[in-house]
């Protein structure tokens, strides 16, 4: 359990046989409303029998349900004056570059120097259907992951955009750099996922009780076999999506230290050469929100933004390239 959750434990009685768990939740935590506890449910914090369960589903009478909550304090979100890079904005919608290293939204340990306290100071208007901790977010990107995101100014964006991501009709392209050469030149990995059962900041596909989760790759180039740089699109966006399905196929990616794709996967001599330097001072995985393309919620146009290669991936990426070219790789 994160250090900034608490865990609510109920047993089902007679009288709720057959309810929704979310109906159930929300007459047992009047501070929270469906929308926060569907949102609990997609992020793995609702289970059901010690398995995650979705916000429908009907429960039987001596079910045992649990419920991670943030815990109750005064948060206090501050505007702070931190340079973002905006590839879009209007009234409705603000598009950004997000830069690897930066949380999206407060929590326990993060108050401060967030995406949100950036966006906070930049527009004043953003949408509040968040909450006061993620006001306007509507999808995230995880802290060393960098790139493209949209963020809603207003109550109607928010809820047009949430509905598109829902449908899956948001295309979400990423660049990835993944240890080894993949089995061929593209595939798909469709694995459930689901939150860990013992490490409950991790997710994993090894679950009973997962949710779908679908992910399309292709080789953009391979180092020779040391590691190969991947575009990878998303149908759905479970939590780690990306990193824990690539993963599962033992290709991870490269600079990943919570699911395998540290340094040490590499051979010795790349270790120790200007590519394991690269990947040392990025000190993040290798992975790069690309492209984000959706309709506008307020004129409906279909929208395209990309963000170019940080730096320091770029530079990964460049040596991997020089090492490639210096063994005669393909």
């Amino acid at each position: 359990m994160n250090d900034e959750m608490t865990c609510d434990l109920y047993r089902v009685p007679e009288s709720d046989g057959g309810r929704r768990l979310d109906l159930f939740l929300a007459a047992r935590n009047p501070d929270l409303s469906r929308s926060q506890i569907k949102r609990a449910a997609e992020e793995g914090r609702v289970m059901v029998n010690h398995a995650s369960a979705k916000a429908g589903l009907c429960l039987k009478p001596g079910d045992i349900v649990l419920l991670e909550r943030e815990s109750p304090r005064a948060w206090n979100v501050e505007a702070e004056d931190i340079p973002l890079s905006v590839l879009f904005e209007d009234e409705s919608i603000i598009v950004i570059d997000k830069p690897p290293g930066i949380v999206v939204h407060p929590g326990a340990g993060n108050i401060r120097g967030t995406l949100v306290n950036a966006l906070l100071h930049h527009c004043r208007d953003l949408s509040g259907i968040g909450g006061v901790l993620r006001p306007g977010v509507v999808h995230r990107l995880d802290k060393d992951t960098s790139g493209v995101m949209v963020v809603a100014k207003t109550d109607a964006a928010h809820q047009a955009l949430a509905a598109q991501f829902k449908a899956r009709a948001v295309m979400k392209r990423y660049s990835a750099v993944v240890v080894g050469s993949m089995p061929a030149e593209e595939g798909i990995i469709d694995a459930p996922i689901g939150r860990h059962r013992r490490d409950r900041k991790k997710m994993t596909t090894g679950v009973k009780e997962g949710r779908e989760a679908v992910t399309k790759w292709k080789v953009v180039k391979d180092y020779g076999g040391v590691a190969s740089l991947l575009d990878v699109e998303i149908e759905t966006g479970r939590t780690h999506q990306i990193r824990v399905h690539l993963n599962s196929v033992k290709r991870p990616v490269l600079g990943d230290r919570e699911y395998g794709g540290l340094a040490t996967s590499l051979p010795e001599r790349i270790r120790k050469g200007p590519a394991g330097e690269a990947l040392k001072a990025m000190n993040r995985q290798a992975l790069h929100a690309a492209a984000l393309g959706f309709h506008h919620p307020q004129s409906g146009r279909y929208l395209e933004f990309t963000a170019p290669l940080p730096e320091d991936m770029a530079r990964l990426i460049g040596e991997l390239e020089s090492l490639s070219r210096s063994a005669g790789g393909r």
